[in-house]
């Protein structure tokens, strides 16, 4: 069974809220990719729309957009995502994770692309939204 750990970024406030996806639907964000709009249901927020914006797996290991499938691959980088010069014209050889959400992945950086009827601290938290109101 997969478990993400998926940060989800309130575009307007700024503010982000972590969040643990498990069971199906962990399952079902296998094989999305970047740039993807996926219902946010996924992620115990029903009537939004979530956009996946990146992630990373177990060592740290960045995924970028623009590197195609699942796969691990060390490229010669310059300044860029997944590495960032110290000096002008620096260039790395360095891991990076392609584009794709696979099993390796653990934590799925995600933004709202379309909100929905309640608020996010509402649908994440009901317990301390219920409390509020009395």
């Amino acid at each position: 069974m997969v478990d993400f750990k998926a940060i989800v970024n309130d575009v307007k406030t700024g503010k982000s809220y972590n969040v643990t996806v498990s069971g199906h639907h962990a399952n079902s964000l296998i094989g999305k990719s970047i740039g993807e709009v996926v219902d946010g249901i996924f992620v115990g927020l029903p009537g939004y729309k979530i956009k996946i914006t990146g992630g990373s797996d177990g060592n740290g290991t960045p995924m970028r957009s623009d590197l195609p499938g699942t796969k691990r691959v060390k490229l010669l980088l310059s300044d860029s995502k997944g590495f960032h010069e110290k000096y002008p014209g620096q260039r790395k050889r360095t891991a990076i994770r392609g584009s794709t959400v696979s099993a390796e992945i653990v934590q799925i950086n995600m933004a709202v692309a379309e909100y929905g009827p309640k608020s996010i601290e509402e649908c994440l938290n009901p317990a301390e939204g219920e409390a509020a109101e009395n």
